[in-house]
């Protein structure tokens, strides 16, 4: 995974939502306000977890990785979201069930072929509930940014520590 954005304004601690298009919008539109991604991917990535829902009833605390097409998007970049209270996800293949999720990972990918290998290593770290735990419970967003940085093995990242 080569030039990343991925910084601490991308971590929101606590977001709060009625349901899961305000989740998604309010990420999308911080990608957004960083020029990370155009206008067209908030409503793109609303759109698709309707298509194509993200929602992962993993042990113990749920998660869900949005993403949407790559013409959205103008530089690569990962966003990272707890939730203050759980929000319903439709499961992923299981349009008709929902999962109560408390993570949400953005993915903004510029490249078709980038997409699945983040994929692979968000799923690997989605897997450990321990992980799950620490990234809700984490309240220093530096030290949050370089854990995850960490797990999923960025080694080539923009956006530094701000």
């Amino acid at each position: 995974m080569r030039d990343i954005t991925f910084d601490e304004s991308l971590i929101l601690y606590d977001l709060e939502a009625e349901n899961n298009e305000e989740v998604l919008a309010k990420m999308a539109r911080n990608l957004a306000n960083k020029s990370l991604v155009k206008e067209s991917y908030i409503h793109a990535v609303i759109e698709r977890e309707r298509a194509f829902p993200t929602g992962l009833p993993t042990q113990g605390v749920s998660v869900a990785i949005p993403h949407t097409d790559v013409e959205h998007v103008i530089e690569k970049a990962i966003s990272v979201a707890t939730l203050k209270q759980p929000v319903p996800f439709a499961v992923m293949g299981e349009n008709d069930r929902t999962t109560p999720v408390q993570i949400v990972f953005m993915l903004a990918m510029n490249e078709a072929h980038a997409q699945p290998t983040l994929l692979q290593k968000l799923m690997q770290l989605i897997q450990d509930e321990k992980a799950l735990k620490y990234i809700l419970t984490e309240k220093n967003k530096m030290t949050l940014k370089h854990w995850i940085v960490e797990r999923l093995g960025f080694h080539h990242l923009k956006g530094g520590d701000q």
